[in-house]
């Protein structure tokens, strides 16, 4: 437990760094974004050493990997619109981080969230922390608190839009941890092509 602890300060802190409004001008958001979460990857291999048991990205799990990504992007796309009918600043805080990808190639951002940033982030939430957290409480508790966390972590961006997308995508991907753990190989995937989707394919 320990560990894990050690490792969610650590992320904390990245996160922090890359979306805080103080320190986030002085980094590049996704070179530090990309190092930031193969380093927690990293180290839920080194403390961990069993995400990738019974991982498989079979036929199977990559149709259920696209099929979980379309599903959440419907939902964000159906959440844009009421957010915008709530709040006055929804859509300013959803412009801010479209704005993170200025500048940048769009073909250079695909490969880095299909291939680094959006498996990273599924190894070491779910398959270390996640899984961490269910052995110590229970799976029910261990998918609320991970969340809950994951959610969190974002908060340093001081963009309520932002750390809502966090909470609601973290609780989905947790969801089907916690029920299809089996099925990790499909969420990674899902978080992968989410990720590209919403950022570059289809922006909202």
């Amino acid at each position: 437990m320990k560990k894990a602890v050690f490792t969610i300060f650590v992320a904390a802190i990245l996160w922090t760094i890359m979306f805080c409004p103080i320190t986030a001008p002085y980094v590049n958001f996704w070179w530090m974004m990309t190092a930031s979460a193969c380093t927690l990857s990293l180290l839920a291999t080194f403390f961990g050493r069993e995400w990738w048991k019974g991982v498989r990205f079979d036929l199977s799990n990559i149709l259920l990997g696209i099929v979980i990504a379309i599903a959440l992007w419907s939902v964000f796309w159906i959440g844009d619109k009421l957010s915008q009918l709530m709040f006055n600043f929804a859509r300013p805080q959803v412009d801010i981080i479209y704005g993170m990808k200025d500048g940048e190639s769009p073909l250079l951002l695909t490969l880095l969230m299909l291939f680094l940033i959006g498996p990273a982030e599924e190894i070491f939430w779910r398959g270390y922390i996640q899984k961490s957290f269910s052995q110590y409480w229970n799976p029910n508790v261990g998918m609320v608190v991970t969340t809950a966390i994951y959610s969190l972590v974002h908060a340093g961006s001081c963009n309520f839009m932002l750390t809502m997308a966090a909470l609601v995508a973290g609780l989905a991907w947790g969801l089907m941890y916690r029920f299809f753990p089996e099925k990790f190989g499909a969420i990674i995937i899902s978080h992968a092509l989410w990720d590209v989707a919403v950022f570059i394919w289809f922006p909202i």
